[in-house]
């Protein structure tokens, strides 16, 4: 992991840099700086320094894996890497509940309230799904 975290904050260091040199850029051609290209860059360089502190972070805490060693075998790295949902209905429900509440800015507050309380509960039953039923532990 301590490769991908080191390769996501050069992608950071790069957006960094390319942001400033648009601003620039943009400063020259038209007087003034481009704020919405900037903007998006500079959220850009954000994503990429918060995914690359996050692996760093994971990384010291779970120690060496086999990507990190440049002598491992491919089937060190066998074995279970983690728990995938078989099926869920709650993401398709969570999307329609935002689409609602999104629609309700245009339609009216009354729409957003009913909106937002069905992404509430979309949510908790995203995030306890697997708490109840089948798949229950």
């Amino acid at each position: 992991m301590r490769v991908q975290g080191w390769l996501f904050l050069a992608c950071g260091l790069f957006f960094a840099g390319v942001d400033v040199a648009y601003w620039f850029w943009t400063k020259a051609a038209t007087g003034h700086g481009e704020p919405v290209g900037t903007t998006a860059m500079a959220i850009s360089v954000g994503f990429a320094f918060m995914v690359g502190y996050y692996l760093m972070f994971t990384a010291r805490r779970i120690g060496a894996q086999p990507e990190d060693n440049k002598q491992a075998d491919i089937s060190e790295g066998a074995g279970e890497i983690g728990f995938f949902s078989p099926s869920s209905w709650w993401p398709l429900f969570l999307c329609l509940a935002a689409a609602f509440a999104f629609a309700g800015f245009v339609v009216g507050f009354w729409m957003f309230l009913i909106g937002l309380f069905l992404v509430i509960m979309a949510m908790i039953g995203f995030v306890f799904q697997y708490y109840r039923g089948h798949f229950s532990h």
